[in-house]
């Protein structure tokens, strides 16, 4: 009986290691793409708003964030994205899972964690199907984000906002503050 036990525990242990390799191998290639993916975004968005100011910047965001994160979810055939607990677009409502981790992300800044470094991955069942979900925070940098996400905007910065965002929530930030997070689906 003693046999067939410790044959058990080793047959089981280089099953449950091999799935948390495979769950960090995950995480790696999740912040691979969302590396790339803000590395694109970021560099639209500043040669953008060199070349012509932030409000043509604001155009950027709204179609090409969109068009970058469509990009990467193709690539991978997972799903890529940015989601907020304070939408500018409403096309990037988190769902439940993401409402859960953006909140627990608040309640880790407040507990004093460096928005930066933030993370959070699991496997997760979906309509009957295991799925690979990972979050990284999106900080509020001082520059350029607040010129269009911090308390203090300038007038015709906030028009265009207007114009391309009625219901714009994502306002008020400091420098520090969780914007976001980017948002990748696996499936498994």
């Amino acid at each position: 009986m003693k046999r067939i036990i410790a044959l058990g525990l080793l047959l089981a242990i280089p099953f449950s290691l091999s799935a948390g390799n495979d769950l960090d191998k995950r995480a790696q290639e999740s912040r691979a793409v969302i590396k790339a993916f803000f590395g694109e975004l970021k560099g639209q968005l500043g040669s953008t708003i060199k070349k012509s100011g932030p409000v043509e910047a604001i155009s950027v965001c709204n179609s090409a964030a969109p068009a970058i994160a469509k990009k990467h979810s193709d690539k991978k055939g997972w799903r890529v994205a940015r989601t907020s607990l304070k939408l500018r677009n409403p096309n990037n409502a988190p769902d439940a899972w993401e409402q859960a981790v953006l909140e627990q992300f608040e309640a880790r800044k407040a507990a004093g964690e460096d928005p930066k470094k933030m993370e959070h991955y699991e496997v997760v069942e979906m309509d009957g199907k295991k799925s690979f979900r990972y979050m990284k925070a999106i900080p509020t940098a001082e520059k350029p984000c607040l010129m269009c996400h911090g308390g203090t905007i300038k007038p015709e910065i906030a028009k265009a906002l207007d114009e391309k965002y009625p219901n714009d929530q994502a306002r008020g930030y400091k420098a520090g503050d969780i914007r976001g997070a980017f948002t990748i689906t696996q499936p498994m």
